[in-house]
């Protein structure tokens, strides 16, 4: 995993460390999305989170809204199978950091087609609370337009 401070971006603490505590929050995210275990995946995220996904037609303004629009894919067959995440950056900015990766994910559509192999570039922007935890505030996610050529 690689990781950056910019210039101009706060380091008022061990900026490292910060690092690797972000790195950590999104694997244990990828690793629960991956898995399909909603409770954890959403448990990565504050309730005022929004959602900006290429697939959907608005913005999904709270994780409620998000749980919602997971539960309605649900009903109609989506699944996660598997998620990999590759090219992290993360630059942090005080109590704030964006982590931007490149993921591949394979899904179950929720048509009842064929297994699908999903390429996007995803930016989770985390905020650190009073507890320590890193939790996502923001996550966009768009179609990769050059794609990971490895299909493993």
């Amino acid at each position: 995993m690689t990781t950056s401070l910019p210039s101009g971006s706060s380091d008022d603490h061990d900026s490292g460390r910060t690092r690797e505590q972000v790195l950590a929050a999104a694997a244990a995210c990828v690793r629960a999305f991956g898995a399909h275990d909603t409770a954890a995946y959403f448990a990565c995220f504050h309730p005022s989170a929004t959602f900006l996904f290429h697939g959907t037609d608005r913005l999904l303004g709270s994780r409620a809204a998000y749980e919602a629009e997971w539960a309605a894919w649900r009903a109609d067959g989506f699944g996660v199978l598997s998620c990999r995440s590759s090219e992290q950056q993360v630059d942090v900015w005080g109590a704030t950091a964006v982590l931007t990766h490149r993921v591949r994910t394979e899904v179950r559509p929720a048509d009842g087609a064929a297994v699908e192999v999903q390429h996007e570039r995803e930016t989770i922007v985390f905020r650190q609370e009073p507890d320590g935890r890193w939790l996502g505030v923001h996550e966009h996610l768009s179609v990769d337009p050059a794609p990971d050529p490895d299909p493993a």
